[in-house]
C-alpha cells in the first residue's frame, strides 16, 4: 500500500475542492474506492461532493439501510455501498458482487470499508477521514495497486 497523499481541511469549501481534484484524478477510468473515518468523519459529505464533479443529478444520500445506491446520471455510473450494518459475516456474503463493482469505467465508493474482515480482493485507493473538530478534517489517500498510483499523483497539485 503507496501513501499517495495526505492533506488537512479546514472547512466544507476545501473539502469541495479536494473532492472537485479527487474526481478530475479518477474521472477517465473511474476507481474503486474504501473509506474508512468514524461516524461523522465525513465519508459520505465526500462522496456527494465527488458524485457532484462528476455531474450526478441524483440526489446522493447514505446507502446505511440499502447497503447500496446507484447513481448512472453522471459522467460515470456511481455505486455508493455502505458494510456498517454487514459487519464481518455480511461482508463475506457480497465480496462476489463487490468484485463485479470493482471494473474499469466506474466509481464504486464503500464506506466503514474496515468491516470488510476479509482481504479485498482487488486494486484500490483507500481514504482514511479523520474528525479533528467540527469544520476540520484529515484526508490520507493510498493506491493499492499501480493504476491508482499515477491518478492519485495529481492531487498534490
Amino acid at each position: 500500500m503507496n501513501k499517495i497523499f495526505s492533506t488537512t481541511v479546514k472547512n466544507l469549501d476545501e473539502t469541495d475542492i479536494l473532492a472537485m481534484k479527487f474526481s478530475n484524478a479518477i474521472r477517465n477510468n473511474g476507481a474503486f474506492v474504501c473509506l474508512y473515518g468514524d461516524i461523522g468523519a465525513g465519508k459520505t459529505a465526500f462522496t456527494k461532493l465527488v458524485a457532484k464533479h462528476l455531474n450526478v443529478k441524483e440526489k446522493v444520500t447514505s446507502p446505511s439501510f440499502v447497503i447500496i445506491n446507484e447513481y448512472l446520471s453522471g459522467d460515470l455510473p456511481v455505486y455508493h455501498f455502505d458494510l456498517y450494518r454487514l459487519e464481518n459475516e455480511g461482508v463475506k456474503t457480497i465480496v462476489d458482487e463487490l468484485t463485479e463493482y470493482s471494473k474499469p469505467g466506474v466509481l464504486t465508493m464503500v464506506e466503514w470499508a474496515e468491516f470488510s474482515d476479509c482481504e479485498l480482493p482487488f486494486d484500490r485507493i483507500e481514504i482514511k477521514i479523520e474528525y479533528i473538530d467540527e469544520n476540520k478534517r484529515k484526508f490520507d489517500f493510498f493506491a493499492l495497486g499501480d493504476k491508482y498510483i499515477k491518478a492519485l499523483e495529481g492531487l498534490e497539485q
